[in-house]
């Protein structure tokens, strides 16, 4: 076996594994359908390397090059189809099915002409240029593209002219007087090593980009309550250092919020009645805090809302805010009256975080040990913002 024979099997194989590998991340990800695209794409693109085997080692010859043809084109269809899925656009199947076909018969119709001569060549390479060259068009266009989506872009693009480029290099070196004798070119082994570079850099990048957004997404579900849809206590702890390292020091404010009597709540209504005040306040949050702002459920009833670029009394005026939304929260029982008792302080930096929490949990209970239904400041142990309706 020959070196170019050698450098397909090694392509069979490490299509074949990334193929397995995107299957297996398919069952993780929440772009299943694409990554399952990916890991097809990748199967049968391998198929071209068993194909072209069966080229030089057995027969019929042109029965087999169309094969290797038709998977290696295939197969970037489905990877076409794959990314475009991840990116938000989609590809048409019947269109995509389409070109395939009339590529194949084009491969047939050209299959007698020289090979090697610049018609032959650029006539062959198009098509495998031309779907990648989609791919890439599709990832350099998406709305929100980070480094890795331009690497991805970049990467595609070079691939889709790595294909004219070997067009050029059939016509220089040769690739064979007939397709038999591909396999035992210069040009088979220059084709078939580029092709591993570019199966694994493509494989790899695609493969990183799927790992990257599993982990976000694990990240995100393992930061947000549940029944309130807002951050839990260590997701609003990542939000206030990342607003904190962003704004830099500065005045910020912190709100700490509590709802009154919440036991007696679920004891005399039920718990049902306890989560939907739980998810109404949480809304009534979200509605009145203003944008930039962090929100979280610290545990039970209690909440925290984070204001970068905000003085203390600002903060007051929107605890002044939050508490009457409170007192009028829908969906209730027409008997229930719902409060909830705050508690400001100021921060600075990240290094007085733990102290401004200590802060305003004193105020909140300063608050609560004044009748509920109150909004104080840490800076104002005698004096509070709201006194009780």
């Amino acid at each position: 076996m020959n070196g170019a024979a050698s450098f397909l099997v090694v392509n069979f194989v490490v299509a074949l594994s990334f193929s397995v590998v995107f299957v297996v991340v398919a069952r993780r990800s929440h772009s299943r359908t694409a990554v399952i695209w990916l890991g097809a794409g990748f199967g049968v693109a391998s198929l071209s390397a068993i194909c072209e085997l069966l080229v030089a080692y057995a027969g019929p010859t042109r029965f087999w090059a169309l094969c290797a043809f038709a998977t290696v084109l295939c197969g970037m269809v489905m990877l076409t189809i794959g990314i475009g899925q991840m990116y938000g656009r989609r590809i048409s199947l019947p269109i995509a099915s389409v070109y395939v076909l009339a590529s194949v018969m084009l491969a047939h119709m050209i299959y007698e002409l020289p090979r090697g001569t610049p018609l032959q060549a650029l006539l062959y390479q198009s098509p495998f240029a031309l779907v990648v060259l989609v791919g890439a068009i599709t990832v350099i266009l998406a709305r929100q593209r980070t480094t890795l989506d331009l690497f991805l872009g970049i990467l595609l693009t070079i691939t889709s002219a790595h294909f004219f480029g070997k067009a050029g290099l059939a016509v220089w070196v040769g690739s064979g007087a007939t397709a038999k004798d591909y396999v035992h070119t210069n040009y088979a082994l220059i084709s078939q090593s580029l092709t591993a570079v570019l199966i694994v850099t493509v494989g790899l990048t695609l493969l990183a980009k799927l790992v990257l957004e599993i982990l976000a997404v694990h990240r995100t579900e393992s930061e947000v309550d549940i029944l309130s849809g807002l951050a839990n206590r260590r997701g609003f702890d990542r939000q206030v250092n990342e607003a904190l390292q962003r704004h830099g020091r500065g005045r910020h404010a912190i709100i700490i919020t509590d709802l009154d009597h919440f036991k007696r709540i679920n004891d005399t209504y039920g718990h049902h009645v306890g989560d939907t005040v739980i998810r109404a306040f949480s809304e009534a949050l979200r509605s009145q805090a203003p944008q930039g702002s962090a929100l979280g459920r610290l545990g039970g009833e209690e909440f925290a809302v984070f204001l970068p670029q905000t003085s203390e009394h600002e903060a007051g005026r929107l605890a002044l805010k939050l508490r009457h939304a409170t007192m009028s929260l829908e969906g209730l029982p027409p008997s229930l009256r719902v409060t909830a008792s705050f508690g400001i302080a100021v921060v600075s930096s990240i290094a007085d975080l733990d102290e401004a929490y200590r802060e305003a949990d004193v105020a909140l209970y300063r608050a609560k040990g004044a009748g509920r239904n109150r909004v104080e400041l840490a800076t104002s142990a005698a004096q509070s913002v709201a006194s009780p309706c």
